[in-house]
């Protein structure tokens, strides 16, 4: 028979460890320390203790920085999480040099600092500039949509969250009418069973109690189009929000990266599901965050700016020029008219049946309508309508008149039940080329519009792809713009940890 050396795993063994040790050169837990130590300032936080003659010590900021920051970069959200790999991990252990703040002092901490984290970030971009990290040429923008500590099944307007409130109290009352008849019967109920029928009881009239005082004491929601959007019981403050992943109800972070290193220079998250109007909300944090790391008020003018087109809209494009940016942002239909694209066609089936144009619609002035080949009339619905490409007259025709047309699939738009007839506003070149619209088209139609845009891709999407995948960012823990706004800033600040860290001499 074979020896083989007894083990026994029903011992202990001291081990020394040097906690200086575990923090090696070259990993992101040494970067994290040496940048809380050497390079932050987190005298910040002196003014929220109290504590100088009487009272219990308090954890150091900078011990629960460097957890929380270490924590988030290996995808640990969870503050009960945290508290354990601090007493078991010894990479944790040595960045807390033994000490074991527990959940709830972790979960206070993130969640209460909301004046001390655009401080915090302002310093790390600080940092980077000093390291040689930022260009300062060219940003891009762009968004990731991320569910909220939050159910859908909590939102709806206030029509649905008064249906959903009236089925439960419906509910209940079923439940109390089955108990009550269950009482008049010999058989007499378990007592696990008549246990549960009371606590599922209990449960629908707390959820019922929970949507009526919402909706006593909240307002209907309003978009950005006058038309009332989904509320939500549990985080008003969040967004319906469509994402690549599906429908979500969560938050839409916004995120400006540095072309050179892919720094993010500012980050912002929002309860507003469209990226349309993002813009607005963006440039003022930018360009705070800028001023406070000491890189100057006007840091951004001048400088390129990229996005897709999803931030094509009016109110973006003013933005941008407001703020002196040289920004390209295309429309929606600028692949269609970019040059290297045209063979693209041949990889679509063959279209059978020509598409209707809007030269084969009769224009009837007497009465002002429009007449199309199949002779239904399209009516005058607004005389000036905003579209893609500028103002125009758009004529519509009912649903009745189009849901039978033999030419449907022909008509202007596909799978729609009512077209629609925009014809472009008649007026003077100048008069129609004055919309930030069509300056931004005719501006990404140049060659070096093209150029400049197609580097957008290289220069965000990675830094999302490392959040998400690679530091585990799938959903946001907490609830409330506020405090969202705080785990997604950190999260940003671990990421320019991490370009510190392979960029930086001084880090390694």
């Amino acid at each position: 028979m074979p020896r083989f050396k007894p083990y026994n795993y029903s011992q202990l063994q001291m081990v020394p460890v040097a906690l200086d040790e575990q923090l090696l050169s070259g990993t992101l837990e040494h970067a994290i320390h040496y940048l809380v130590e050497q390079r932050l300032d987190l005298s910040i936080f002196d003014a929220r203790y109290a504590n100088d003659d009487t009272g219990c010590r308090a954890y150091d900021p900078k011990v629960l920085l460097k957890v929380i920051l270490l924590g988030y970069a290996r995808g640990l959200l969870s503050s009960r999480r945290l508290e354990r790999v601090c007493r078991e991990n010894i990479v944790f252990i040595a960045l807390t040099c033994g000490q074991a703040p527990d959940h709830s002092t972790l979960a206070a901490f993130v969640s209460s600092m909301p004046a001390e984290v655009p401080a915090l970030f302002a310093q790390g971009l600080l940092v980077c500039e000093q390291e040689g990290l930022l260009g300062g040429t060219h940003f891009s923008l762009d968004g990731l949509k991320l569910p909220a500590n939050v159910s859908k099944d909590s939102s709806g307007t206030f029509a649905e969250l008064r249906y959903k409130q009236q089925k439960l109290e419906a509910k209940v009352r079923e439940a109390l009418h089955e108990h009550r008849q269950a009482d008049h019967t010999e058989a007499t109920e378990p007592v696990a069973e008549r246990l549960r029928h009371q606590r599922r009881v209990a449960r629908l009239r707390r959820q019922a109690e929970r949507i009526e005082k919402f909706l006593a004491t909240h307002t209907p929601r309003a978009g950005v189009r006058g038309v009332e959007i989904k509320s939500n019981v549990t985080d008003n403050e969040s967004a319906y929000l469509k994402s690549s992943h599906g429908i979500v109800q969560g938050y839409n972070a916004q995120a400006l990266v540095d072309a050179q290193h892919q720094v993010i220079t500012a980050a912002v998250a929002t309860g507003v599901a469209q990226d349309f109007q993002q813009l607005v909300e963006v440039l003022p944090a930018a360009q705070q965050t800028a001023q406070a790391a000491g890189l100057g008020a006007d840091y951004y003018r001048g400088k390129i700016l990229s996005a897709d087109s999803n931030y094509h809209s009016e109110r973006n494009l003013l933005a941008a020029e407001a703020a002196q940016l040289d920004a390209y942002i295309p429309d929606t239909q600028f692949r269609q008219r970019d040059v290297r694209f045209a063979s693209q066609r041949r990889h679509r089936p063959p279209q059978r049946r020509q598409r209707l144009r809007v030269e084969d619609f009769h224009y009837d002035a007497v009465r002002d309508h429009y007449i199309c080949p199949q002779g239904q009339h399209l009516t005058l619905k607004a005389a000036r309508h905003r579209s893609g490409t500028g103002w125009a007259r758009r004529y519509k025709a009912t649903r009745a008149k189009c849901a039978s047309c033999p030419v449907a699939a022909q008509c202007l738009q596909r799978n729609a039940a009512a077209r629609n007839l925009l014809i472009p506003l008649a007026g003077p070149p100048a008069t129609r080329a004055a919309t930030a619209s069509r300056r931004m088209v005719a501006k990404i139609d140049t060659e070096r519009g093209r150029r400049l845009y197609q580097r957008r891709l290289a220069i965000v999407e990675p830094v999302f792809a490392n959040l998400r995948a690679h530091k585990g960012l799938h959903r946001f823990t907490l609830r409330g713009r506020a405090k969202v706004d705080i785990q997604w800033k950190l999260y940003c600040m671990v990421h320019n940890i991490g370009k510190l860290m392979h960029c930086s001499t001084a880090l390694n």
